[in-house]
C-alpha cells in the first residue's frame, strides 16, 4: 500500500521498534496529524483471549471522561410514558413501530440505539440490519433498559461500548486530535481499566498484549503498558 507524502513524514518520526510512554506516544500522535479534518484517535488492543469460546469473550461499556468528540445521535425505540422520556433526554429520533419499519426500508441515520424491554420483540426483527453495524440493543451493553433518561445522555456524553473481534483484538475510538493529551490520556486509561475489568476467568497468560494508537489518516505508535496500569 503506497502512502502520501504526510503519512510518511509522520512515519520517519516513530521507532517502530519502540514502546512509547503514554504521553510521548500521543504527542508524537499529535505532531503527526496532517488531515484537514480533526481526525479521531484509535486505540486497537489485542488481547490474549480465544473469543470462540464464550467464556472467554470481552465486551462492555466505559463513559470516556471527555467524550468522543463526535455528536452522537440516539434513536430509542419506546412507547408512551417511555418515549416522553427519551424525547425529554435529548434523544434524536423516538418512536415504534413507524421508526422500525423506517429502519427495515434502509435508513440509519443514528449512532446508538436504545430500547425498553417491551419493544425487544419487534427491535428483534432488525437484527439482521443493525447487527452488523454493531448497533443492536442489548441488556449486556446497557441499551435494552427502562432507564431511558440516564442511558440516553450517558451515550450523548460519550459513553461507548467495545467488544473482542474474532481475532481477539478490541479497536475503539477515544476522542480526536484536537483533544489536549491529558485528555486523549485519560480518555485511553479509562478504556484499558474497563477492558480489564471485562477479563474473563478463562483467559490465560498476560491479558492484554500489543497496545498502538493512531489517527484516522497516521501510523500507529505502540505504547508502554508499564505506563498505563
Amino acid at each position: 500500500m503506497k502512502h502520501g507524502k504526510a503519512y510518511r513524514a509522520a512515519l520517519e518520526k516513530i521507532d517502530r521498534n519502540r514502546n512509547y510512554p503514554l504521553t510521548e506516544a500521543v504527542e508524537l500522535l499529535k505532531q503527526g496529524a496532517h488531515a484537514k479534518f480533526d481526525e479521531s484517535v484509535e486505540v486497537v488492543a489485542n488481547l490474549a483471549v480465544d473469543p470462540r469460546h464464550a467464556d472467554q469473550m470481552v465486551r462492555g461499556t466505559v463513559n470516556l471522561p471527555h467524550g468522543t468528540g463526535k455528536s452522537i445521535k440516539v434513536l430509542v425505540f419506546a412507547k408512551g410514558e417511555k418515549a416522553i422520556e427519551a424525547e425529554d433526554s435529548g434523544a434524536d429520533f423516538t418512536g415504534a413501530d413507524d421508526l422500525i419499519k423506517k429502519v427495515k426500508g434502509g435508513w440509519f441515520g443514528f449512532d446508538a440505539v436504545v430500547a425498553t424491554p417491551d419493544m425487544m420483540r419487534e427491535v428483534g426483527k432488525l437484527g439482521s440490519v443493525l447487527g452488523p453495524r454493531k448497533l443492536m440493543p442489548s441488556p449486556k451493553a446497557g441499551t435494552v433498559t427502562q432507564d431511558i433518561a440516564k442511558t440516553v445522555k450517558e451515550l450523548k456524553a460519550g459513553k461507548i461500548e467495545f467488544r473482542v473481534d474474532k481475532y481477539g483484538i478490541i479497536h475503539a475510538a477515544i476522542g480526536k486530535v484536537s483533544f489536549s493529551v491529558e485528555q486523549i490520556s485519560e480518555n485511553l486509561q479509562s478504556l484499558l481499566d474497563a477492558i480489564m475489568r471485562a477479563k474473563p476467568a478463562a483467559a490465560k497468560g498476560t491479558y492484554l498484549g500489543k497496545l498502538t494508537v493512531s489517527t484516522t489518516m497516521g501510523p500507529g505508535i505502540k505504547i508502554d503498558r508499564s505506563t498505563l496500569l
